[in-house]
């Protein structure tokens, strides 16, 4: 009976898994995609649970037990704004636990040493990448692009370390040569990171995300275990075809991601010429007459509006205009908007934004044009225009929502500093652009009560 319900169980694992990858490519389905993913993970725990000896049912529920704390902890505690890196850390845990199994494997006195080492390579690779971006995104590290001399020759040389230590453990295994392969293997993920700036960390995020799935595949081939295996193939392939997709819409590569940072020129505060121009400065009064007079507006969200939790007033703003003065509100999200993909999503999601109002930008960008206003809240990098014009920027050939072509545009921040790629943005000195300094939410707030009190 226990025989026949186990590969029963793996094969609804698997379409679970797949099914819940189709429903969260929509906003309408996400939530049943989610639910899909928890049973189908549910269903892979019990049968390995089902699988182990009894002597060790122990054990196993103790680590599940001390996993699902660590795991439902930050879950519960962790801010809307801090998402990125949560999941840039639990990417990395995933390494890390491949890393783990790969060298019980080797102690235990595994024969697959190929497979073996396959997972430990790319598992540390994962780790060690997945801490750095968690490092840049959480503002440990500077989020710009760290480069030195000799990097690239440095990185070659250590990529052709592991090749060659790599072949000799499957050809004389000895643990002190695999324990070197990881090391060295996490020293490499750390510096393919570490010249990846601000702007690229979401792709990277995916691409790490990727690694972790082909990590546990590596493990699955060495325990010959087929859960592990296809499950970890999903993880990656997924994550390689998501890294794909965001790539393209940004008009970028693989490659010129993953290597940009040695070729740029780094742009920061320091270097840049200062703005002798003087930025237009209105009030939040201002800002609700123009658009209580106009025929469409069009939201543009960024972190700022995820750093002070504005989405919700932000909606009722929306809500107001329609309502109330007949405008037509429409909301642009750029592919990379927040720091991970579909972080603007989630958040307008939580504050029970339409979907039918929420727009990518390749379907938005053409209205720009004819808004009467552009209301940025809290974006920067995805607005700059240097995008199209400096081919020495680290933004240079991502597409950006035009929001230039409104006839007027409110930025709303708490200054003229530059956006997360370290690039100062020429569009808040333009003649159509009005500042709005201050929190995104206090500033919406004000908004909204004077469109109320009219």
């Amino acid at each position: 009976m226990l025989s026949a319900f186990i590969p029963i169980a793996h094969i609804l694992s698997f379409a679970f898994f797949i099914l819940a990858i189709r429903g969260l490519s929509s906003p309408h389905t996400a939530q049943h995609g989610n639910f899909l993913g928890i049973l189908g993970m549910l269903l892979a725990v019990v049968s390995v649970l089902l699988l182990s000896p009894i002597t060790e049912l122990g054990q196993v529920l103790i680590s599940i037990i001390l996993g699902a704390g660590v795991g439902i902890y930050p879950a519960l505690k962790v801010k809307m704004t801090s998402l990125p890196q949560m999941i840039a850390a639990f990417n990395g845990l995933g390494g890390l636990s491949a890393m783990f199994i790969a060298l019980a494997e080797i102690f235990s006195g595994s024969a697959s040493h190929f497979d073996t080492s396959i997972g430990l390579i790319i598992g540390a690779l994962a780790f060690s990448g997945s801490m750095i971006a968690f490092a840049k995104l959480q503002g440990i590290i500077t989020s710009a692009a760290i480069n030195f001399s000799f990097q690239q020759t440095i990185n070659f040389l250590l990529a052709l370390a592991i090749i060659i230590l790599c072949g000799l453990f499957v050809l004389m295994p000895n643990i002190n040569i695999f324990i070197s392969l990881g090391i060295i293997s996490i020293i490499l993920g750390t510096l393919l990171v570490l010249p990846i700036g601000g702007a690229d960390m979401p792709i990277v995020i995916s691409i790490l995300n990727a690694y972790s799935g082909l990590a546990a595949a590596g493990i699955g081939f060495s325990l010959g275990n087929v859960l592990l295996i296809i499950t970890g193939t999903i993880v990656g392939a997924s994550g390689t075809i998501l890294s794909y997709i965001m790539v393209k819409a940004m008009n970028r590569t693989l490659k010129n991601v993953l290597f940009g940072g040695y070729s740029i020129q780094k742009h920061n505060s320091s270097s840049l010429p200062i703005n002798t121009q003087s930025a237009h400065v209105g009030s939040p009064q201002d800002a609700a007459y123009i658009m209580e007079n106009a025929n469409k507006v069009i939201i543009v969200p960024g972190y700022g509006m995820a750093v002070s939790q504005a989405q919700h007033i932000l909606q009722k703003m929306a809500y107001d205009l329609h309502s109330k003065y007949d405008v037509e509100v429409k909301f642009a999200i750029h592919p990379v908007a927040g720091r991970m993909p579909g972080h603007m999503n989630v958040l307008l999601a939580e504050a029970n934004v339409p979907f039918e109002d929420i727009y990518a930008l390749e379907d938005i960008n053409h209205e720009f044009s004819s808004a009467d206003v552009a209301y940025v809240i809290g974006a920067n990098d995805i607005t700059n225009p240097l995008a199209k014009t400096d081919t020495s920027s680290p933004i240079y050939g991502m597409p950006i929502l035009e929001v230039e072509k409104a006839k007027t545009v409110f930025f709303v921040k708490r200054s003229l500093n530059s956006g997360y790629s370290g690039v100062e943005n020429p569009l808040f000195f333009a003649n159509n652009t009005i500042m709005l300094y201050g929190d995104a939410k206090k500033i919406t707030e004000e908004i909204v009560t004077t469109l109320e009190n009219k």
